[in-house]
């Protein structure tokens, strides 16, 4: 009897070893959202400094001093959560990182901002990338703080 339960319980211990050494899929599902949509939601106007002027990829921004560039990695919450609206969420912290790093450097623009997830550029003057998983979403943003004239 004691060798069955011996045995028994190897073979629990090694189906448990086997099973932590497979490696988990985790999901990671790449989203491009509209800039013009999380620019729109109240949060966005409650969290983001309004005294700072954004310009991504490509849009026409105006000249100034350059006051150095800059990354922010953002992440939120996205259990239970639509991916989209995770999402939103995570954009916006992203831009208020911006904003306040840019007032922070004397700066009243952030140029040239690109998604930066990985270190990958996506430019886009409309879009921004977004990637999403059971548990977490995270945006990725990389641009120039600059002071321009009033």
């Amino acid at each position: 009897m004691m060798r069955i339960q011996i045995g028994l319980g190897v073979a629990i211990l090694l189906a448990a070893v086997c099973l932590a050494t497979v490696p988990a899929q985790a999901r990671d599902t790449k989203y491009e959202l509209k800039i013009a949509d999380v620019m729109a939601d109240p949060r966005y106007a409650e969290n983001v400094p309004s005294t700072v002027k954004f310009y991504f990829a490509n849009q026409a921004a105006p000249a100034g001093q350059d006051l150095g560039e800059f990354v922010t990695n953002r992440k939120t919450n996205s259990f239970g959560k639509q991916d989209e609206e995770a999402c939103t969420w995570a954009m916006i912290s992203a831009m208020k990182e911006l904003g306040e790093r840019a007032l922070a450097e004397g700066g009243n623009a952030v140029v040239g901002i690109v998604s930066f997830y990985k270190k990958k550029v996506f430019a886009s003057d409309t879009q921004f990338e977004c990637h999403a998983g059971a548990i977490v979403a995270g945006v990725a943003l990389k641009g120039s703080v600059v002071k321009v004239a009033p």
